[in-house]
């Protein structure tokens, strides 16, 4: 089983203000390939509940690039694939507001959410399976979310 699984980290309420995703390629059920990035949010604002929350904030993207000049590194990553993320509802809207915002096309693609497979938040589920987390990295997230569907997967076939 192939699968992308994401996760977005942003700069204030507002589902168009990424400043951080991660990015894991599962390919035959191990990991393909891991991407990060830091992305400058538009004005480069923060609200002050969201840096407490994962640690990013205007100093550290200030010199990162809009994420209209990363997405030709993700989408390939995840046109006509199966995405993954936990929330999927929250990273979607994120990806879909962003694109918007930047007047980009969104692509087709499948879906799942682990949130709605395990009915738990990703720290507490992550914790009662040990799987490894830094909590609100986006990087670490998308890691623990796409170890998440492999296990879901696993069970369904054995």
């Amino acid at each position: 089983m192939n699968f992308t699984a994401i996760d977005f980290e942003t700069a204030t309420g507002y589902r168009n203000s990424i400043c951080q995703v991660g990015i894991v390629r599962i390919e035959d059920n191990k990991i393909a390939s891991e991407h990060s990035y830091l992305v400058k949010p538009p004005n480069n604002f923060y609200w002050y509940s969201h840096i407490n929350i994962h640690g990013i904030d205007s100093k550290k993207t200030e010199r990162a690039p809009r994420f209209d000049a990363i997405w030709h590194i993700i989408k390939p990553l995840i046109e006509n694939e199966l995405v993954v993320a936990h929330n999927i509802g929250f990273d979607l809207s994120c990806l879909k507001r962003t694109l918007e915002l930047y007047e980009l096309e969104i692509p087709s693609f499948n879906k799942d959410c682990t949130l709605k497979l395990y009915k738990k938040g990703l720290k507490k589920i992550c914790e009662e399976l040990r799987i490894q987390l830094n909590h609100h990295d986006a990087l670490s997230d998308a890691r623990a979310c796409g170890q998440l569907y492999l296990n879901y997967l696993n069970q369904q076939n054995s």
